[in-house]
């Protein structure tokens, strides 16, 4: 018979056997996926992001940032130095066609394209410094998802899955709702050199309205998922041997990786992109029962739901095959046109995830590649503007209703807080509790990381 104190100590050390035997099946479940989740290098502000990429390069002069002396000096020469590379020639200065007021405790001012994100205003972080490099779409592109505009690397959202892994095995960790396949096309959300697991999985295309924007051949209504089953263990086994003989085959243990995600996906992936559980209130909200809205709105819909099932990063872009952000002319009509499509949508999303209690450990980005110049192209289109621009944060762990630096008085070239695209990445990894200079990968004989040899952190924007 026991004593008391024998029977407690035994059962502790019960306790400890149990406790190093689930921590031994939280290992072997992370070797069998690779896509477990992994803790982060610190505490992390963010949990998961959403970006919402608006292609083409919205004028931040027109949108975030205002510049009363450039409707001052309206029509005159710049009375600075230009680029000695521009992308195309540039006339006069060129005055904002719209209005900015000030909204919210904090102030800031907003344009009157931006009606309903101006409600908000107060859990913006306004990034008005943000510069790069490269004048043309595809390196800015590149530059904005991969830190680098020449060469092939691995995407923003593949290094965030590479350090984090995802909350939901289920589900790719990186998904791209409608994604453009110009300027980059599939290397913007591309893996390179990381496990192939890391790669971004896309849902649609810029192409394709959001309603057919769908997961193909989900569904497989020939073979019941048993059967389904039991090929994929055959296959595997037979893949197994393969490598047991030939040694690590990176490629082919991707491919069996992404074979079993996908027999998991048929189960999550419909019951997320099917929008019929959801009120009427909340389609309303995303501005899904408006024909202008629709679209976008029904992307950031599914964003929601996508983030709040633990996918680690989420992008979902906003573009078409006629207009987008790029307006080297008709720029009233242009950007008119594109902020009614997004507008209502982002707001409702930003409320959704406020109500949900997402949007504190939520980290939402808005932009596009590049901003557009203060002067002129023709009478009324600006050029694209690598050299100052303005991007948003909201949630996440970065102060709301904040300016964050500062372009000069007429909105051509960053001043203030200057934060290059790499300073961007390096404060993005940060709030996901990840050190850009330890997040590295060993290939082709040296490390890389998604903010190359560069990048410091923007400490000042956070809460």
């Amino acid at each position: 018979m026991q004593s008391r104190r024998q029977l407690l100590r035994n059962s502790a050390v019960g306790f400890g056997h149990l406790a190093f035997t689930a921590m031994l099946g939280q290992q072997a479940i992370a070797a069998e996926n690779p896509l477990a989740p992994k803790g982060p290098h610190f505490p992390a502000r963010a949990k998961r992001i959403v970006f919402l990429f608006m292609k083409g390069g919205p004028s931040h002069v027109d949108t975030f940032d205002p510049k009363p002396m450039l409707d001052r000096d309206h029509g005159k020469a710049p009375p600075f130095q230009l680029p000695d590379v521009t992308f195309a020639k540039q006339g006069n200065l060129l005055k904002s066609p719209w209005k900015f007021k000030q909204y919210g405790e904090s102030g800031l001012p907003v344009s009157e394209l931006f009606p309903h994100v101006a409600q908000h205003v107060d859990d913006l972080c306004i990034l008005r410094s943000v510069h790069g490099t490269n004048p043309a779409h595809g390196g800015a592109l590149l530059k904005l998802h991969t830190g680098s505009d020449q060469f092939v690397r691995p995407s923003m959202g593949s290094w965030l899955v590479y350090g984090l892994g995802t909350e939901n095995e289920n589900l790719p960790a990186f998904v791209t709702i409608c994604p453009t396949l110009a300027h980059g096309g599939v290397n913007n959300w591309g893996t390179a050199f990381l496990p192939a697991h890391c790669q971004g999985t896309p849902i649609g295309n810029a192409s394709l309205p959001a309603l057919a924007a769908k997961v193909k051949h989900i569904r497989n209504e020939r073979i019941e998922s048993g059967l389904q089953r039991r090929q994929l263990d055959l296959i595997a086994q037979m893949n197994r041997e393969h490598l047991a003989v030939v040694g690590g085959d990176q490629t082919l243990e991707g491919r069996l990786n992404s074979f079993e995600l996908a027999f998991r996906m048929q189960t999550a992936m419909p019951e997320i992109q099917d929008l019929s559980s959801e009120s009427q209130a909340t389609m309303h909200l995303y501005g899904i029962d408006d024909p202008v809205t629709e679209d976008f709105g029904r992307q950031c819909l599914m964003a929601r739901r996508f983030l709040e099932q633990g996918v680690r990063f989420v992008q979902v872009t906003h573009s078409d095959s006629v207009v987008q952000w790029d307006q080297h002319s008709g720029l009233y009509q242009g950007h008119t046109k594109n902020a009614a499509e997004v507008d209502r949508p982002i707001a409702g999303f930003l409320s959704d995830l406020k109500t949900r209690g997402l949007l504190e450990d939520t980290l939402v980005l808005w932009g596009g590649e590049f901003g557009r110049t203060p002067t002129a192209q023709g009478n009324n289109g600006r050029d694209h503007n690598p050299h100052g621009f303005t991007m948003w944060m909201a949630g996440g762990g970065v102060k709301g209703g904040y300016a964050y630096g500062a372009t000069d008085e007429y909105g051509y070239y960053a001043l203030e807080n200057k934060m290059h695209v790499h300073d961007l990445h390096a404060t993005i990894l940060h709030l996901m509790g990840l050190d850009h200079e330890r997040l590295t990968y060993r290939y082709a004989g040296r490390d890389f990381r998604l903010t190359d040899v560069a990048g410091e952190v923007a400490s000042g924007i956070f809460a």
